[in-house]
């Protein structure tokens, strides 16, 4: 039986282990000890020929991903580009609508496949607060035996800085980022997959209200919730505070792949409970912002990013964050 979540832990880290045959499983703030055991028998009886050191941290990535999750209550929002005052200050945004009436306020986004203001309703569901790191990610490849990414330019001094397992997983394909979430569903028995673009803009936005910043204060305050303009690089998954509802590193890092096909004019004409995209298509989306985009004109809550679903490089620009779909607390 699975059983009650209880809060996330506060801080992601890697766990190694001494020995998989007999050393001491993981703790897990969510888990208890049988369920923690059951798993590692799992990763045990799937990969028998690994070493008890990879095995060990197979097992902690699956118990810290489980432990990372936020459970978000469902309910009904607008999704879309709501729109804000034409002129603000982003280090003291003001309350929507901001005295003024809906219709009388700009596009927050520039697109316009994402002015189509639509009802869904959604129902509850987990998401991590954090964004997949690359030294899970490294796991991932270990267990499956393929090569690390970008293998030589690790071994650089001067490259060296964006390898760090605490930074967000870059990847190459949306199907990477779906294969490693379905990865740690086949270990824990959880219906881990990728969030829906419903699902992602409902968390971002702390469950649908109409915000324009997803940082704790709803302000733009460089350099303490969010990145300075000068920034260039990717940072650590948790270097600022998260949203109001506990998931960090919406925008100003890495954005989101999430599981939807694209159609420009789907949410025209899509249901209104739990949309999960077209059921085909040859753009897959990401959401949020990159340390490189400028919070004003990215707008991180609303804009959405129709890419084809492979590149040719392993980017730090698109990463991912796994979500558990379930609407009942366990």
């Amino acid at each position: 039986m699975l059983r009650q979540f209880v809060l996330a832990l506060p801080a992601l880290m890697l766990l190694v282990g001494c020995d998989a045959e007999s050393g001491p499983l993981p703790p897990s703030k969510n888990l208890s000890p049988e369920r923690v055991a059951s798993i590692a028998e799992t990763v045990k009886a799937r990969y028998p020929d690994l070493s008890a050191e990879l095995r060990d941290k197979v097992l902690n990535t699956v118990v810290q991903s489980i432990d990372n999750m936020v459970f978000v209550e469902g309910g009904q929002f607008d999704m879309g580009d709501f729109g804000w005052i034409c002129e603000y200050d982003e280090k003291d945004v003001c309350t929507w609508p901001c005295g003024q009436e809906p219709e009388q306020l700009c596009n927050i986004s520039r697109n316009t496949d994402d002015d189509f203001v639509h009802p869904v309703k959604l129902s509850s569901y987990y998401l991590s607060k954090f964004q997949v790191t690359l030294g899970e990610f490294d796991v991932f490849f270990a267990a499956k035996g393929m090569p690390l990414f970008d293998s030589e330019k690790r071994k650089r001094e001067d490259l060296k800085f964006r390898y760090q397992a605490n930074l967000p997983a870059p990847t190459q394909s949306w199907q990477q980022a779906k294969d490693f979430c379905l990865w740690l569903g086949s270990m824990s028995g959880y219906p881990f997959d990728l969030p829906s673009e419903a699902q992602w803009e409902y968390a971002a936005r702390n469950r649908g209200q109409h915000i324009l910043f997803p940082t704790d204060s709803g302000n733009i305050d460089y350099g303490r919730n969010f990145p300075l303009d000068d920034e260039s690089s990717n940072f650590p998954i948790d270097r600022f505070a998260p949203n109001p509802l506990g998931i960090y590193g919406v925008a100003g890092n890495s954005t989101d792949w999430v599981n939807d096909w694209y159609s420009q004019d789907y949410y025209q004409n899509s249901p209104l409970e739990n949309p999960q995209g077209p059921s085909a298509g040859f753009k897959r989306i990401r959401r949020g912002s990159t340390v490189l985009e400028a919070p004003l004109s990215s707008a991180p809550l609303v804009r959405r990013w129709a890419v084809e679903p492979t590149g040719d490089r392993f980017s730090g620009g698109t990463s991912f964050r796994c979500a558990i779909q379930s609407d009942q607390k366990f």
